[in-house]
């Protein structure tokens, strides 16, 4: 059961550096592909990713909440978004986002489309491409 990077992802890119077999891009352009990815080809499910995510953005595709709570101040990243987000990632580097949602505390969420997004960005995206 591969993981998968939801649209709670803000391109912090900590669980890039600790992926052991490499299996996690950035999408690009961000404005399209606004979070990172994992390729579930080559994801050997080793959660390293997980507690490396400062936003909790990675599940087991198996876990994906239906319904997550969102906590006061959580953001979404999606094509969509309306509100930009500055941060710094990883690196000390620069984050702009300009497609991101804020969320209210207690919101429901369902972030198990993000499954199939994730799918589609290697199957006909730009990480098919890639491969």
């Amino acid at each position: 059961m591969p993981h998968v990077i939801t649209s709670l992802c803000l391109r912090e890119g900590g669980c890039k550096e600790v992926c052991p077999v490499d299996c996690i891009v950035p999408g690009k352009p961000e404005s399209e592909w606004p979070w990172y990815y994992i390729d579930p080809d080559a994801c050997i499910d080793c959660g390293a990713c997980v507690t490396e995510c400062p936003y909790g953005a990675i599940f087991p595709d198996s876990e994906v909440p239906a319904a997550l709570s969102a906590k006061e101040g959580q953001r979404i990243s999606r094509p969509s978004g309306t509100e930009p987000f500055k941060d710094v990632d990883h690196f000390k580097q620069p984050i702009h986002l300009d497609h991101t949602f804020l969320l209210h505390a207690g919101e429901s969420i369902d972030l198990r489309p993000d499954i199939e997004w994730n799918r589609k960005f290697f199957q006909e995206g730009p990480g098919y491409a890639a491969k």
